[in-house]
């Protein structure tokens, strides 16, 4: 399935640009993320942590930084990503541009999910996943413009472990116990 998002970030351009390739400065932002190995300048291990309707899921994964236009502002990132309890994967393509919006940057996105096995069941109805994408492009933006106002995003985040907001997020996420 596809859909589109957009995002406005509180930088101009030649800031917003940088900072949305450096994967990590801004997987703590991420809801439910934590990186845990940088592979090579492009390509990234993680986990992400997602609800979908009553389900809560966990992924695991890579994520590779495929194409870059920096002359455009747009690039493309490949996730891949499977339930370790064995419901199901993703693969995703993101694409992405930026361009100037008054004093700051909007960023313009593209997603094109594709889920296999039972994990594919729970997106299907009511455009459950697009409204997940475009709540945790809203979260993932919230927390982005509070790093850059708290000047968090000017120094690189720990390779392992999530930020304060991400821990919040991946709080959010998890089944309340009653």
């Amino acid at each position: 399935m596809e859909f589109d998002n957009q995002l406005d970030l509180p930088l101009p351009l030649e800031q917003a640009w940088p900072l949305l390739l450096d994967i990590k400065r801004i997987a703590g932002c991420i809801p439910g993320a934590e990186l845990t190995e940088v592979v090579d300048e492009r390509t990234y291990k993680g986990r992400v942590a997602v609800k979908l309707g009553p389900v809560a899921l966990s992924l695991a994964g890579e994520a590779k930084l495929d194409d870059i236009d920096p002359e455009r502002h747009q690039a493309r990132v490949s996730a891949r990503g499977t339930d370790p309890k064995g419901r199901g994967s993703t693969d995703s393509t993101i694409r992405f541009r930026a361009e100037p919006a008054g004093d700051g940057t909007r960023v313009y996105i593209h997603s094109d999910v594709k889920l296999a096995g039972a994990i594919a069941q729970y997106g299907r109805g009511s455009g459950m996943i697009q409204g997940v994408a475009a709540q945790l492009i809203a979260d993932f933006g919230k927390a982005l413009k509070a790093q850059i106002e708290s000047g968090v995003a000017q120094t690189a985040a720990p390779i392992s472990g999530l930020s304060v907001l991400g821990r919040a997020a991946m709080d959010a996420v998890r089944p309340q116990k009653k």
